[in-house]
């Protein structure tokens, strides 16, 4: 995947679509689409953040939560976006009170579309988050922010090959210096409006047992709870003996 360098986007597509952007800072009401940004900390997610939304945000608790929660917007192509920032986790295990706050938002939040904000100088690191957000949506873009940096240490990247690999589209981004923002704006876009359809990587490779086990359960949890979100994907962590998840079925706090 290390092969290919970013080339240099288009002026003027770039200006097309900055010309189509207003950052909508603070005004986060009566908005079409809600995009969630996840991340591993230390990726420039803020930096796509502000990029996207200027930099005035709103920030607060989530609900029950000590872990802080901002939210900002944007507006493009007479659409309004709401940016809501994830905690910068490494994974969605729900081993802290940060990675619960943004799986839980990914999976039952229902966001539009979420951006995956990954250090291109990194990527390793970062596939692991990439994977497991990948598993619970199936509207997804990779922001593969850092190019910068990556060309620093004579990194390339094939992005177009990694996009076919994920099965979601992936934008070189240097958002420090605004450099790919513009087509990070319009694939959000393209995402959220159905113009482009992911079909995201997805775990295969699993034993007849565990896959018969998974199927089951599915079915059951699929009973017992309608409508829930990838109930494939919660029946994986109950088999996996995650107890936050356990607790949000019984106490209803995943159903809401």
């Amino acid at each position: 995947m290390q092969k290919q360098e970013m080339p240099e986007a288009c002026e003027t597509c770039a200006l097309n679509n900055q010309s189509r952007l207003k950052k909508l800072g603070v005004n986060v009401e009566n908005t079409d689409f809600v995009i969630a940004l996840a991340g591993n900390p230390n990726t420039g997610k803020s930096t796509v953040f502000n990029a996207l939304t200027g930099l005035r945000q709103h920030t607060g608790n989530w609900a029950g939560k000590t872990v802080t929660r901002a939210e900002g917007a944007f507006q493009y192509n007479d659409k309004r976006f709401k940016l809501i920032d994830l905690p910068g986790t490494y994974s969605l295990l729900s081993t802290s009170e940060d990675e619960e706050v943004a799986r839980n938002f990914i999976l039952f939040g229902r966001p539009d579309v979420t951006v995956i904000v990954a250090d291109a100088s990194r990527l390793e690191r970062n596939l692991n988050l990439i994977l497991q957000v990948l598993e619970i949506t199936d509207k997804a873009v990779l922001c593969l922010n850092l190019m910068d940096e990556a060309k620093r240490h004579g990194i390339e990247i094939d992005d177009r090959t990694l996009a076919k690999d994920l099965g979601i589209p992936v934008v070189p981004t240097s958002a420090r210096s605004q450099k790919g923002t513009a087509e990070l704006i319009k694939v959000i876009y393209q995402v959220a409006s159905n113009e482009i359809k992911c079909k995201p990587h997805r775990i295969q490779n699993l034993k007849k047992d565990a896959k018969e086990a998974i199927n089951n359960l599915t079915a059951r949890i699929n009973q017992l709870y309608p409508g829930l979100p990838n109930s494939r994907w919660v029946a994986m962590r109950l088999l996996d003996g995650d107890q936050r998840v356990l607790d949000g079925l019984k106490d209803g706090s995943l159903l809401s």
